[in-house]
């Protein structure tokens, strides 16, 4: 088995993708797990901007997060809409395209962009932050053990979409389950101790209140929980990744993601309310996330809290997937209308976009290490581009009903419009609260993503005037080139580069650059081979220019001499023949200069329409 079929699975063929599908179970721990894990970390963000309130910062945790989920239920309804009106994928960037325009379908396409990088980024950091709360000494290693996750990911999504469904259903199910039984457990336990449970293991003390829970401090927070909406979007851009019926299926996915990440968000604001269980300082020595304080305080110590811990590492981990899912898609749609390079609409090996899954991989990687691998530091720049692209799809859902009409027109452009304005009222108070601490890196990487796009679709309609289809075939005025053959010395391959230049012209220059003292051994042997057997009735032997290089440069010289012989003959077609020898083995590359390969780049790069490059190739057997 080759080394790739065992990293990345076996080649599949295009007719092998109806089996890539993936049902709702599937779509669940696919499109769903940057939904669910935000449960994890957008309470607990929400509460770290509540730490100078002390305990009055946690009675607020509960209004806070019913404002979020009354703003969650909005936002499903508009994308259940979506999706049945867009069952290819009515991703953002599709639907305000579609119906707003060019210039907010990639406003929509920069922000969701920017979003699924930080998705990436803050899961990953997130779920080492869990695995810190559990094993504090490893606390140092946090960005090494985030980028190992990143790695594992990026393969695993390299090795197909079904395959990704099935590794990560395990830690899904198993993260819905113990966290779903720990809020049970507590909620029981509050109900039966009149709302104030006596906890196993007590949070630490809430320290005295060094702030007022005035009106910008409570923005903020509600801005940080926000996080915990991120990934709502993911189904509705990978619709097409279902199985048959696609809409419902996507439908019913939607609908089990969010019904459970309400009941998670209510459970944990209810819990830490009861507990009395405060954020602690990220990234700082005794760090312990919420989960881990609240799995303490109901379940205790034990194999179930780690159990539990190891399974909110998991997801959160994982939860990158949803942006690995969806990034790649999102490139597609906007590569296909050529405002990205062409390369993120190829599909690999294993009928994924290959391309897109490495450059969000890159992306993330850097930015983990810029930032330490700190969710904290991460979430600041995290909620103004979902947001910004739920405010535009749900806009572009009212444009698109408004043009449909129909019998419930009415009811879905209501449905839509509450939820553009609400989330559009939401990046505000996003943008705002968070602009110093972080969001103006966003707000000013939007309009730059955005401008780099106008560019790319700039150069390709350049590219597409430049080489526009002509009238038929022009065969007037045709000459045989002016060949060029740069030789090191006398051997079978510049034997066999000559025979194929005069196969093609008459007219062959042999260049050779002089940089010791091998121009009479050069002359030498060549007046011994090539004039003597070259047939003067059919033209002219190859002539020998020498080039003298007292620096030993080799490659300056040659391209110096081609551009101005190309000056001088502006009629004429000049061929730069290049010799190169192919090994067998990767390994016996290091043994060789590339000096075939730099020449051919540097003349790529300086030519004109009249410079042609040809490789002749001699191969080593070994």
């Amino acid at each position: 088995m080759q080394l790739s079929d065992l990293l990345f699975g076996k080649p599949l063929r295009s007719s092998d993708e109806a089996g890539e599908k993936l049902g709702p179970v599937g779509g669940l721990s696919v499109f769903g797990l940057d939904a669910l894990s935000s449960a994890a970390y957008g309470p607990e963000a929400a509460l770290t901007l509540l730490i100078p309130l002390a305990a009055a910062g946690v009675a607020y945790i509960v209004p806070i997060t019913t404002c979020i989920v009354i703003l969650l239920a909005i936002v499903y309804f508009s994308y259940r809409q979506t999706i049945e009106a867009y069952p290819l994928g009515g991703g953002s960037y599709t639907v305000a395209h579609e119906n707003l325009g060019t210039f907010a379908g990639l406003l929509a396409a920069a922000a969701l962009m920017i979003d699924y990088v930080l998705t990436a980024a803050v899961g990953i950091s997130a779920g080492v932050g869990a695995l810190v709360s559990a094993v504090p000494s490893l606390l140092p290693h946090t960005l090494m053990i985030c980028l190992a996750i990143l790695v594992v990911i990026t393969f695993v999504n390299l090795r197909g979409v079904r395959e990704t469904g099935a590794v990560f259903i395990f830690p899904t199910y198993a993260f819905i389950g113990t966290l779903l039984f720990v809020i049970l457990a507590g909620v029981v336990k509050a109900l039966t101790h009149d709302g104030h449970p006596a906890a196993v293991i007590a949070p630490p003390a809430l320290p005295a209140s060094v702030a007022v829970a005035g009106p910008w401090l409570l923005l903020k927070a509600f801005s940080s929980g926000c996080t915990a909406m991120t990934g709502v979007e993911a189904v509705s851009n990978g619709v097409q990744a279902f199985r048959e019926p696609v809409v419902k299926s996507a439908q019913r996915a939607l609908t089990a993601i969010i019904a459970i990440l309400i009941v998670m968000l209510l459970g944990i604001a209810y819990l830490v309310r009861a507990y009395n269980i405060g954020a602690t300082d990220p990234g700082q020595p005794g760090y312990q996330s919420v989960l881990s304080l609240l799995t303490l305080a109901v379940i205790g110590p034990g194999v179930f809290y780690y159990i539990t811990m190891a399974s909110v590492l998991a997801v959160l981990a994982l939860s990158a997937n949803t942006a690995f899912a969806d990034f790649p898609r999102l490139c597609r749609a906007v590569a296909e209308d050529r405002f990205l390079p062409h390369g993120f609409v190829m599909r690999g090996r294993r009928l994924v976009y290959t391309q897109g899954i490495l450059v969000l991989a890159l992306l993330c990687g850097g930015l983990l290490i810029l930032f330490g691998g700190v969710t904290d530091r991460l979430i600041p720049l995290y909620a103004v581009g979902a947001f910004l692209a739920f405010t535009l799809s749900q806009a572009g859902m009212v444009a698109h009903w408004i043009r449909k009409g129909g019998k419930n027109s009415r009811r879905s452009i209501f449905v839509n419009g509450l939820g553009a304005l609400t989330t559009a009222l939401t990046v505000l108070v996003v943008a705002v609260a968070k602009f110093v601490e972080g969001a103006w890196v966003t707000v000013l990487l939007i309009p730059s993503l955005m401008l780099v796009m106008y560019a790319v679709r700039e150069h390709y309609h350049l590219v597409e005037v430049e080489i526009a289809q002509d009238p038929p075939l022009d065969l007037s005025n045709l000459q045989r080139p002016l060949v060029v053959v740069p030789v090191l010395f006398w051997n079978r391959v510049t034997q066999k580069a000559l025979r194929f230049a005069l196969t093609i012209s008459p007219d062959v220059e042999v260049l050779h650059v002089a940089c010791d003292k091998d121009r009479d051994d050069v002359q030498k042997t060549f007046s011994r081979y090539v004039p003597a057997p070259a047939n003067p009735a059919e033209g002219p032997a190859p002539r020998l220019v020498m080039l003298s290089s007292p620096y030993r440069f080799v490659i300056n010289p040659i391209v110096e001499h081609v551009l101005e012989f190309q000056e001088r003959n502006p009629e004429r077609q000049v061929a730069i023949l290049i010799p190169e020898l192919v090994e067998d083995h990767w390994y016996h590359y290091f043994l060789h200069n590339q000096r075939a390969e730099l020449l051919r780049a540097r003349l790529m790069a300086t030519g004109n329409q009249n410079l042609v490059v040809i490789n002749v190739p001699w191969h080593i057997r070994n």
